[in-house]
């Protein structure tokens, strides 16, 4: 049996016609950049998690880069984010002239470590930059709490989490700024690179506004240096014609995990662990595994995807040796990159499917 990590063919099927429609529409009116579809998707996104103000842009980066940006980096400053994520998280911060500091996960959620984190804040620090990693939320109150005690800008890297929620905050209405992918792999994902920002302030939406448009406040002014970061309509169209489904498919990812969670129960894996008071969405599986290459190599050989989200921690990328980071200065993130392994996830998977998956699990361990 073929078991993809995700099913993006099978998915457009069901909604072919009335994205067809919409692509006909765009190109009939020739009308492609910040249209009425980005207005559209900037308020469900927003309505979504309970803010005012929804900025549509480039990609999940651009949104990160820009989130950054409307802070007003100076030199020296300093942003307190983890390095087992995405490269994009810190990249954004060194592209926005910040230094990236480095705090280390929470063994079992993978998420950032409240507690290390509150340690490295000085003077220089100007925000926390958590994410809610593979679908599941930081805990809301003790890092808004963490972020007034020192005057912080909280920014959610919420990449991987639309639609996840914890103690009834919804990812995007947690911090100062969130930030959002809709890469064609996430839960809710274009026909290409998009993304969005979503803040709770005036100031920073316009800021952000206007720096998605090179600094401009209207066409050729600019009162500061922005970027090209703009959404466009083909994007969005896409994404208000999946937004509808994204509650289901999320509840559905969220039955197959639980069903993955039974399957997997007695075998020498840990599954996933979801704080009691998170909606966790599941953008990714994501198991631990002795010998983990081995078991990977395994069940790529009986045509089951899988892969590992991340084999490198940030901190140990080469491009970051200027930072100073040594081998064994963040064991957990480094225990991680070499312990877990990402098994396949979607609304399309079948329950007969993971049956499979976790039957060559049980087989490879079983040999062992």
């Amino acid at each position: 049996m073929k078991v993809p990590m995700l099913d993006l063919v099978g998915q457009y099927q069901t909604l072919r016609d009335e994205i067809m429609a919409e692509m006909n529409d765009i190109f009939n009116k020739q009308a492609f950049v910040l249209g009425a579809r980005v207005k559209k998707i900037e308020e469900e996104m927003a309505r979504l998690a309970g803010v005012p103000y929804g900025i549509g842009v480039s990609s999940g980066t651009d949104a990160l880069l820009l989130a950054v940006m409307a802070l007003d980096i100076q030199p020296g400053d300093e942003i307190i984010t983890t390095p087992y994520s995405f490269f994009a998280t810190a990249g954004s911060i060194v592209r926005a002239g910040a230094k990236p500091v480095f705090a280390d996960v929470d063994p079992d959620t993978f998420n950032m470590n409240l507690d290390h984190s509150a340690s490295l804040i000085s003077k220089k620090t100007k925000a926390l930059l958590p994410v809610h990693l593979f679908g599941q939320m930081i805990e809301p109150k003790p890092w808004q709490s963490l972020a007034e005690k020192h005057n912080l800008t909280l920014i959610e890297d919420a990449a991987q989490a639309v639609g996840a929620s914890r103690n009834g905050v919804v990812a995007g209405g947690l911090g100062d700024i969130a930030c959002f992918s809709f890469y064609p792999t996430k839960n809710l994902g274009g026909a290409g690179d998009s993304g969005m920002v979503l803040t709770k302030h005036a100031h920073l939406e316009k800021n952000i506004r206007e720096n998605r448009v090179h600094g401009g406040h209207d066409r050729y002014y600019h009162d500061r240096v922005g970027i090209n970061g703009r959404m466009d309509e083909i994007q969005a169209a896409v994404l208000v014609a999946k937004f509808k489904h994204l509650n289901a498919w999320n509840k559905r990812r969220r039955s197959l995990a639980a069903l993955y969670d039974q399957s997997l129960r007695n075998l020498p894996v840990q599954t996933p662990v979801a704080a009691k008071d998170a909606y966790h969405t599941y953008h990714q599986y994501v198991i631990k595994a002795p010998r983990r290459d081995e078991l990977m190599q395994f069940l790529r050989s009986k045509e089951i995807g899988c892969d590992v989200y991340y084999p490198v921690p940030l901190h140990l990328q080469k491009c970051f040796e200027f930072l100073g980071y040594r081998k064994g200065q963040l064991p957990v993130s480094e225990a991680l990159a070499k312990e877990t392994l990402a098994l396949p996830i979607s609304a399309e998977l079948t329950e007969a499917q993971i049956d499979y998956v976790a039957g060559m699990i049980s087989e490879f361990y079983a040999r062992s």
